[in-house]
């Protein structure tokens, strides 16, 4: 069984990791499967190292420790008027800032606005060597040389220890509605996903939903300019207005992977819109569940925990289960080992 420490501050934290040959920070443990490493690793919890060290509300930037549990940065902006746009996951579940960078999960917000990348501003954290370094900045317009904050997004803590986060927001919707529209196949659900890519709708989110009969569509604006475009929208793709009760419930389920069952293996799958079909053919073979997020370019993938991943053929994340991190890996790009050797040059952290 792995220890795990817990340190306080920074300073413990770099003690550790220089105390240590072989080290990994973990976070609260709502994606099990990321953290569970040999036993010759030493696992160092960010549960002490939480709390918010700026918020400026009027440069729409917040700076935050790992450890900071995300439900509080989102009350925190929620008072404020303001959001984090990716819709973060697993927020009723305790997931911490740091973990969610480095799973690199975003929701469903990410259809319009972008993914968790398109929002993190600087990272501080402990490099191989036990340096604590920072990298990026606190503002917004603060950009010269390499973007490598983005680098540790679904880094899975192999490039370092992550400490501390800056991220820019987005003032909250005034309205949100969403239309549940039911679909008859894969196929049908990528022809919605294509329209509200290309129309005027500006959709917030797209999601095809685990039952697979309906595509889950949600807007955000002016009410009364959300009344016009919905109507529009069931003109052309009939289903229904849910109210804001059940709008609320769905879109925590998707988030909180309320869909799936404890005993599930759960996969995150990155695809183009085009595969949708095939790879929701091949979930249903394997007696599973898919939702389809950010209008087709990402798959959640509950599996019976007998069922073999491989069969699905597509390169996946296991967030949940027993079965090895990666399915059906693909070769990494040249600059992920440069940067791993930069930044860990005697392998402290696990490989990738």
């Amino acid at each position: 069984m792995n220890p795990v420490l817990t340190p306080s501050t920074v300073n413990e934290f770099v003690e550790a990791v220089r105390s240590h040959p072989r080290v990994l920070a973990v976070g609260a443990g709502t994606k099990p499967r990321l953290s569970a490493v040999g036993d010759d690793v030493v696992r160092l919890s960010t549960a002490k190292l939480s709390g918010t060290t700026e918020y400026e509300p009027e440069e729409y930037t917040f700076t935050a420790l790992a450890g900071t549990p995300v439900r509080e940065i989102a009350a925190a902006l929620a008072a404020k008027g303001q959001y984090l746009p990716f819709d973060p996951f697993l927020l009723e579940a305790g997931a911490t800032l740091g973990g969610t960078v480095a799973a690199g999960l975003s929701g469903p917000g990410r259809f319009r606005f972008g993914g968790l990348r398109d929002f993190i501003l600087g990272v501080r954290f402990i490099d191989g060597l036990g340096r604590e370094l920072r990298l990026g900045g606190k503002v917004v317009k603060n950009a010269a040389g390499f973007d490598l904050p983005k680098f540790f997004v679904g880094s899975l803590g192999r490039f370092g220890v992550l400490l501390e986060f800056t991220f820019k927001v987005f003032p909250r919707a005034a309205s949100t509605l969403t239309l549940r529209l039911p679909v008859p196949d894969a196929t049908a659900a990528l022809a919605l996903f294509t329209a509200a890519g290309l129309g005027r709708w500006e959709a917030d989110a797209v999601d095809l939903l685990p039952s697979g009969d309906a595509v889950a569509l949600r807007l955000a604006g002016p009410e009364e300019t959300l009344v016009v475009l919905a109507q529009e929208i069931l003109t052309r793709f009939p289903g229904e207005i849910l109210s804001p009760i059940a709008a609320d419930a769905l879109w925590q389920s998707l988030r909180e992977f309320r869909w799936t069952s404890p005993e599930d293996t759960v996969l995150k799958i990155a695809l183009p819109p085009a595969e949708v079909p095939a790879l929701t053919a091949n979930v249903r073979v394997s007696d599973g569940r898919v939702h389809v997020s950010s209008g087709g370019n990402v798959a959640y993938v509950a599996l019976p925990g007998a069922a073999d991943p491989r069969i699905l053929g597509v390169p996946a994340l296991t967030l949940r289960g027993s079965t090895p991190l990666w399915i059906n890996p693909v070769t990494a790009p040249a600059i992920v080992a440069a940067v791993k050797s930069a930044l860990d040059p005697f392998n402290r952290f696990p490989g990738l």
